[in-house]
């Protein structure tokens, strides 16, 4: 089997060497090409010598090369995979975190929700409108599949400007239930079987049973959760942080609504209002410290992606490798977890919101499961960012500094309308190599 498999962003850290590996070990997709992309030229030699050096070692049936050229990338691709930051991502979260807090606004990691997560995704939005023109032009029936965060407002910027694209956002916070569900219902993973979803970094387990009997899963868990979540040492991204999980909102939201959340690290504070006066900020900050250490050190330790190569290893860094076998074999495989526009998927958020749900993977694609009678109360917190994602979405097309503004009010902790404006005209000023096309 040939293909032609692009990774658009390869240098990154954590991303392109870890789904490197994970082609490597696949067979069904033995012989394919694998081209590796970056606008950085040094980070994209780093992934491209490491690559090769355990092709060498390992001995897959795999061509790798490298390009800073999108054109020669992407003529003849069938799979894009896309995972991009723009300029300094640490410096730049940094401000999107802490300066709207100075103005009063109390938020949660500003990464992809809160006035942080806006500030995000205008700076992202517009290259990868652009990676996807380009997608357009050379290779306009790949698949592409979308890692870069904020990945709804993304993904739903990208369905509204290319919605002929063949585009699926991809997160793989759901494996967390692969390492905690079998401890909780002490059972092997592969006796389980369950469905969630929601919205990205902000999904909830709606059921879960044991194959071999039916039985449901949740009573075990309801009794276990408070010592097995409270001593739960958090190992997201391969580093150890304090033990506590989700902490105050994680707690909150499974004793109020009922439900597990699906995810490893607080983001789902990101867009609930009343998040910050339940969150455990110094855990918060535990975990973006090592993360934050982890990234910026990855190159510099084997450590960080070793692991990933290891012929031993089964385990896979990302689903796409998975997605991308059975969409060669057409096998109607079925997976956990994957975000596309709401088509009555869950029918108490709007149709064009993008959600993560299960989906069956063929050769046509990736095709989405419907969630019947999703959770109203819960549901009813995600429409809280349905103005935002749609405000966010029409400010990068239209350049419009107006439209981010009002999406800039519409977020949920936004509550002084002379505070926002100054926020915006600061922000804009700052990153205005990035956020200055805003008029």
């Amino acid at each position: 089997m040939s293909n032609r498999i692009v990774l658009i962003g390869a240098g990154s850290a954590n991303f392109g060497l870890g789904v490197i590996a994970d082609f490597f070990k696949s067979e069904p997709l033995s012989g394919s090409e694998i081209v590796l992309y970056d606008i950085n030229s040094s980070k994209l030699q780093n992934t491209l010598k490491i690559a090769l050096a355990y092709k060498e070692k390992n001995n897959p049936n795999f061509k790798v090369s490298a390009t800073t050229s999108i054109k020669e990338a992407l003529t003849g691709a069938k799979y894009c995979l896309i995972s991009i930051e723009v300029g300094s991502r640490f410096d730049l979260w940094d401000q999107d975190w802490k300066i709207p807090m100075q103005y009063g606004f109390n938020q949660i990691y500003g990464e992809n929700g809160g006035p942080g997560g806006l500030f995000h995704s205008l700076r992202i939005i517009p290259p990868i409108l652009e990676i996807c023109s380009a997608i357009e032009r050379y290779c306009p029936n790949a698949f592409v599949f979308n890692f870069s965060n904020p990945m709804q407002r993304i993904c739903h910027a990208v369905s509204v400007k290319f919605p002929d694209l063949k585009f699926v956002g991809l997160c793989h916070e759901i494996k967390s239930m692969q390492r905690q569900l079998p401890i909780l219902m002490e059972t092997g993973y592969d006796n389980i079987e369950y469905e969630a979803g929601g919205l990205n970094h902000f999904s909830i387990l709606l059921n879960v049973r044991y194959k071999n009997n039916g039985k449901d899963g949740y009573p075990i868990i309801r009794e276990k959760f408070e010592q097995f979540y409270s001593n739960l040492v958090n190992d997201h991204e391969g580093f150890i942080s304090q033990p506590g999980a989700e902490r105050g909102e994680f707690f909150e939201i499974f004793k109020h609504y009922g439900y597990l959340p699906i995810t490893t690290d607080s983001h789902l504070g990101e867009y609930i209002p009343w998040a910050y006066s339940v969150a455990d900020h110094q855990a918060i900050l535990d975990f973006y410290e090592n993360y934050k250490r982890k990234c910026l050190g990855f190159y510099n330790d084997t450590g960080s992606y070793e692991h990933f190569f290891d012929p031993k290893n089964h385990d896979r860094k990302e689903m796409v490798a998975t997605i991308i076998e059975h969409i060669e074999l057409d096998s109607g495989y079925k997976i956990n977890a994957v975000n596309l526009p709401n088509k009555n998927f869950i029918n108490c958020i709007p149709d064009g919101i993008i959600v993560e749900i299960p989906a069956i993977v063929s050769k046509s694609g990736v095709h989405g499961c419907p969630l019947e009678n999703y959770p109203a109360e819960f549901g009813s917190l995600f429409n809280l960012q349905t103005g935002v994602i749609q405000l966010t979405t029409q400010a990068a097309i239209q350049k419009s500094r107006k439209l981010a503004y009002l999406a800039l009010l519409s977020e949920p902790v936004v509550d002084d309308a002379k505070s926002a404006e100054r926020l915006l005209t600061t922000m804009i000023s700052i990153q205005s190599d990035h956020l200055g096309y805003l008029i």
